[in-house]
């Protein structure tokens, strides 16, 4: 459908090739067209960068490093930190995500549940305007997969922040989300309140995934 796509152009990972980025209100600049296209303005892609966050299916931590140096690391080299307040902040976030205690400890000694808090504790330590989430939930075991839907929720709540989730599974959708956007071969072709779109698509492709869900 190209949902993984599409977030990686609105993180600036892959050029696209027409349309149009706004971030906090303000456009991407661009130069060139189409399949040559790509940002104007270097400045304003790291500045974007640094605001937005991204959780990937395959949580991308460093095997080399302990979770804690895992989360620490961006603050640090992107942000400018400096190991103090870094190690500070990433304690902070790794508490609340529950996994403190596993602080030192290198990613293959740990569960892929943890793992996944683990990423999610290094998103947040760069306290971002916003996250983007990649299937984050779709390796893990059912169980796990609820508890960490269940962290989302609370962070959720708790932090304010906004969230970019992509899923296949309509049951995390209607548990995290607010609003929907359904996509088909790349295109757009249904948006709404979650409640409306999964109650009531007016789509035929939506339908047909309202319908496949397990009541």
């Amino acid at each position: 459908s190209g949902k993984s796509t599409l977030l990686r152009c609105i993180n600036l990972l892959e050029n696209s090739q027409s349309g149009d980025i706004l971030f906090q209100n303000q456009p991407v600049r661009w130069t060139q067209k189409g399949l040559e296209r790509i940002p104007a303005n270097k400045s304003q892609v790291i500045k974007i960068r640094t605001k937005l966050s991204m959780v990937f299916q395959q949580f991308n931590l460093w095997s080399h490093m302990t979770i804690l140096q895992n989360v620490m690391e961006a603050p640090m080299t992107v942000l400018g930190y400096s190991k103090r307040q870094a190690e500070v902040k990433a304690k902070a976030y790794l508490k609340k995500v529950g996994i403190l205690e596993k602080a030192d400890a290198f990613p293959a000694f740990v569960s892929g549940g943890q793992q996944q808090r683990a990423a999610i504790a290094r998103a947040l330590c760069m306290e971002p305007a916003a996250i983007l989430f990649d299937e984050p939930t779709s390796a893990l075991d059912v169980s796990v997969q609820a508890i960490v839907l269940q962290l989302l929720n609370k962070l959720k709540r708790e932090l304010g922040m906004s969230y970019v989730f992509v899923s296949h599974d309509l049951n995390v959708v209607r548990l995290l989300c607010e609003r929907v956007v359904v996509m088909n071969q790349g295109k757009i072709i249904e948006t709404g309140l979650a409640e409306d779109v999964l109650r009531h698509p007016k789509e035929a492709y939506t339908r047909n995934l309202v319908n496949s869900i397990p009541h």
